[in-house]
């Protein structure tokens, strides 16, 4: 029975690649949080029940708020419909990115597991959560119809970049729990989950994939962690080529594809998102902005 145990009292929800990954690493120890990142309970795993879900949670404090951090909710409805009928009070967390920017850092990734061999744009012509998780305004009307704009926080990547202690602040505020001091620390500019090369072997990678999904889906979660402190995921999905600058003619296809997204969120944060129009300039060096290097949070 489920009836004593306490459900979540926020979920950031994405989508992928926009800083969910700092986020967890920051949050860790002042919330309670699930033994892994991403459960996909509302999405993927919703048959398992829901004393499967919050088996998840058991060891949280009671004193702490609860919450998770899983950007592959945002643009999937269904996950969006069962999170409002199973915590209809729950705050949610938005955070959005360059969409070009974002789909760049997606390719990369999904490049890096081996889930592509194909070049940048026919990647993202073809893959259905890039798209989907790009229609931005879409998506975060039907948030904030299911939960309430008040309930409903939208956090913007360029933000982040700009000042992480502010963005942190006001997510800190939002869920409740007293402010986490990084300015001036490793932490406020700490690259997570960074993927500069494709992997030495695909088939290496789609064994790593496999196994590393495996042990997340029977909760070996420390197995998995010591195997991340040894290297061997980072050797498994490592070792290739550099994936170096967006490809010019490919991120100007993508600006024009995304204009008029942006602009309708534009019109619906009242924010001016002109960046997100054009060709970003791209500095070289080790004095260049982390901002440049690729997605170095996600």
């Amino acid at each position: 029975m489920t009836a004593h145990r306490r459900l979540p009292d926020f979920i950031a929800v994405g989508p992928q690649r926009t800083g969910t990954t700092w986020l967890h690493k920051r949050l860790e120890g002042r919330v309670g949080l699930p033994q892994t990142k991403e459960t996909d309970f509302f999405f993927k795993n919703f048959e398992r029940g829901l004393d499967w879900y919050l088996d998840f949670f058991a060891a949280c404090p009671d004193a702490m708020p609860m919450g998770e951090i899983n950007p592959n909710y945002f643009g999937e409805a269904i996950a969006c419909e069962r999170i409002a009928a199973t915590i209809p009070r729950c705050k949610i967390i938005v955070s959005l990115r360059d969409p070009t920017e974002r789909a760049w850092s997606s390719y990369r990734t999904m490049r890096r597991d081996a889930w592509t061999r194909a070049g940048f744009i026919e990647t993202v012509t073809r893959n259905p959560v890039i798209r989907e998780s790009s229609r931005y305004t879409f998506h975060l009307e039907n948030w904030r119809r299911n939960f309430g704009a008040d309930r409903v926080m939208v956090c913007l990547y360029d933000d982040l970049e700009a000042d992480p202690q502010a963005y942190l602040d006001r997510i800190c505020q939002f869920i409740g729990i007293g402010r986490i001091v990084i300015r001036g620390s490793a932490a406020a500019t700490e690259r997570v989950n960074t993927v500069t090369q494709a992997p030495r072997s695909r088939r290496l990678a789609r064994g790593a994939r496999g196994a590393r999904d495996w042990l997340a889906m029977h909760r070996w979660h420390r197995f998995g962690r010591a195997l991340d402190r040894l290297g061997v995921w980072r050797a498994a999905f490592a070792g290739g080529e550099e994936f170096g600058r967006m490809d010019p003619a490919a991120e100007a296809r993508l600006r024009e594809h995304f204009l008029s997204e942006v602009e309708a969120l534009e019109k619906l944060l009242g924010r001016d998102l002109r960046t997100w129009k054009l060709p970003h300039p791209r500095e070289t060096g080790a004095g260049a902005p982390w901002k440049n290097s690729g997605g170095v949070r996600a």
